[in-house]
């Protein structure tokens, strides 16, 4: 039996002393990590915010398994928010529809969730009426029943089967009801809640996990109470994808009571805000970098690639991958990079043979 056949299954426990801590030691870092962005200059907090959202974005959609262009969801926020200091490419319309899905879940914090705000956040994840090479019921809720299986064909594993469709439309309204609420319960907390309560109700055919992680910003947004993003959740649950899927199973096959889940979610959470710390020593260094060398004379290219290098470059900067990038030729390639040792900013690292690369020199 599953949590939603169980009658007033939407009366949620929980164990408030097993709560307490790890959600006291959370709002202390978030806290201390507003406050630190607070002390930055407007550029750099810009820079935070631009490259946590890019980071939730495509870690969103990574745990369904698709993979979206960096460089494109970055120029997608980057344009919708107006930072035109940035150098922007053409986005596709699905990371278009990612993208404002989020910013409307997070700028729009504070805004009712509403049926058609969710309607549109499904059409916009799903612009054309197809996931993958099937159609699918577009800014409605399902018509047909739901599963969550996995293994190969005839090998099938049922993890999860989802409430009937007649019920959805009474279940979304008791949820939309509660999330409007402005009950005295902490916003923490009522993340943690909604995204459980929406991915278990499960109520489009498909994308609902994108919606209950954006629906859970939206919630930790006005925990902030502030539209400028400098954690990415999603980005940790990635990271934890296993544990999150076995809690998340564990859960909707018990009773009421989300003591378990809900310790769960703030240590992922916490984990998430201690991540923080390494996207700001990297835009920090980034903006050293770009200091120290503002009068140094460099190409369009070069300049592409150091700032690739400060963004959680893939692998090694070889030539050929220089090349591939810049779509240049290997010679043009390799006199940027040498021109790059020549003025102290890369230098050759004592690999030999093919597995020739470079790494930027540490900023005194």
């Amino acid at each position: 039996m599953y949590i939603h056949e169980k009658s007033n299954w939407i009366k949620f426990s929980y164990d408030v002393k097993k709560i307490l801590s790890p959600l006291a030691s959370l709002r202390h870092s978030q806290g201390r990590l507003l406050g630190q962005m607070e002390s930055l200059g407007f550029s750099l907090r810009e820079e935070a915010m631009l490259t946590t959202l890019t980071l939730d974005v495509l870690k969103s959609t990574e745990i369904e398994g698709e993979i979206l262009d960096k460089d494109q969801v970055r120029s997608s926020i980057a344009r919708r928010l107006g930072l035109i200091n940035h150098d922007l490419i053409a986005s596709s319309r699905n990371v278009d529809g990612v993208v404002e899905m989020m910013l409307d879940a997070t700028q729009n914090y504070n805004k009712e969730l509403t049926d058609e705000r969710l309607f549109g956040w499904h059409a916009a994840l799903f612009p054309i009426g197809y996931s993958g090479m099937y159609r699918i019921e577009v800014a409605k809720y399902r018509t047909g029943e739901m599963q969550v299986i996995s293994g190969a064909m005839g090998k099938e594993r049922v993890h999860y089967e989802a409430p009937k469709p007649e019920r959805l439309s009474s279940e979304m309204a008791d949820f939309l009801m509660w999330l409007n609420n402005t009950e005295d319960i902490d916003l923490v907390l009522k993340s943690a809640i909604a995204h459980f309560w929406f991915v278990t109700i499960h109520p489009f055919d498909d994308g609902n996990g994108r919606i209950a992680r954006a629906i859970a910003d939206m919630i930790l947004a006005r925990s902030d109470g502030s539209s400028q993003r400098f954690y990415s959740m999603s980005n940790q649950i990635l990271a934890d994808r296993k544990e999150y899927y076995n809690i998340l199973e564990a859960t909707q096959k018990g009773d009421s009571d989300l003591t378990a889940w809900l310790v769960w979610y703030l240590e992922c959470l916490q984990r998430a805000l201690d991540a923080t710390e390494h996207i700001l020593e990297s835009i920090l260094s980034k903006a050293k970098f770009w200091d120290t060398h503002r009068e140094t004379s460099l190409n369009e290219r070069q300049r592409k690639i150091l700032n690739r290098l400060f963004d959680d470059f893939d692998g090694k900067l070889t030539s050929s991958k220089w090349a591939k990038i810049c779509k240049c030729s290997s010679d043009t390639a390799l006199r940027d990079i040498q021109d790059l040792i020549a003025k102290e900013i890369l230098y050759r690292t004592s690999e030999g043979g093919r597995s020739i690369n470079y790494e930027l020199e540490r900023i005194k």
